[in-house]
């Protein structure tokens, strides 16, 4: 009866966890700033909700604030689920199992993408996701981050640098050797990055794609 009653108990923080994830992932930062300038931000610029059109279209210190804000929905609770709700080797799928912070870690990130507050149309989910990963991984995420700002000075397009480090992520973690789980996240959401850069990928081939200073409002 007690095993029972710590059983349900954690099974229910955890789905608490769970939809936190997702609501939290689900806030639409960018459209909120765009909203306290005054506009709409999915009128301008490529349309979506992002850091990357923030900034583009209000500035380096919105899009930095839509950076952060974004990148902590999915840091924190896939830091929350690392620290409380994760064994490393755990068997037990209700107490410390890996899909815990793998669940939550990904519900931010779709939450993120497919916001219901913004009818199911978010970002692109990048500065979620390497808030994720830096709770999971933090030192194949710090080097995915490294090949991200070489790639934008490169191409001086963000959106080359956030796939080229959704490729280099999970190349690293195999070489740190991260559990299995999270290697197939890690692929898992590079091949997600690429999906919600469609658009991004048929502008670079056409030579439309947007610079990082374009600047729509001046």
């Amino acid at each position: 009866m007690v095993y029972k009653l710590l059983y349900n108990l954690n099974m229910f923080k955890v789905f608490f966890l769970m939809i936190l994830s997702y609501f939290l992932g689900a806030i639409p930062t960018g459209y909120l700033i765009g909203k306290l300038k005054g506009i709409d931000i999915r009128q301008y610029g490529s349309g979506n909700p992002g850091t990357a059109n923030v900034y583009r279209t209000l500035g380096k210190g919105p899009g930095i604030i839509t950076f952060i804000v974004d990148f902590f929905k999915g840091f924190a609770p896939a830091f929350i689920a690392m620290h409380f709700f994760y064994i490393e080797g755990a068997i037990e799928f209700s107490k410390g199992h890996w899909w815990i912070p793998i669940t939550a870690g990904a519900l931010a990130i779709v939450g993120h993408i497919w916001t219901v507050f913004l009818n199911f149309k978010g970002g692109k989910g990048v500065a979620t996701s390497a808030g994720v990963f830096m709770a999971i991984l933090p030192m194949p995420t710090f080097g995915a981050f490294i090949s991200f700002a070489i790639a934008v000075w490169i191409s001086g397009h963000i959106s080359v640098g956030s796939m080229t480090a959704s490729i280099i992520l999970p190349i690293l973690c195999f070489i740190y050797d991260a559990s299995l789980p999270f290697r197939i996240m890690a692929i898992s959401v590079c091949a997600l990055i690429f999906y919600t850069h469609i658009p991004n990928i048929k502008r670079i081939m056409a030579g439309k794609e947007l610079s990082y200073k374009y600047n729509k409002k001046n």
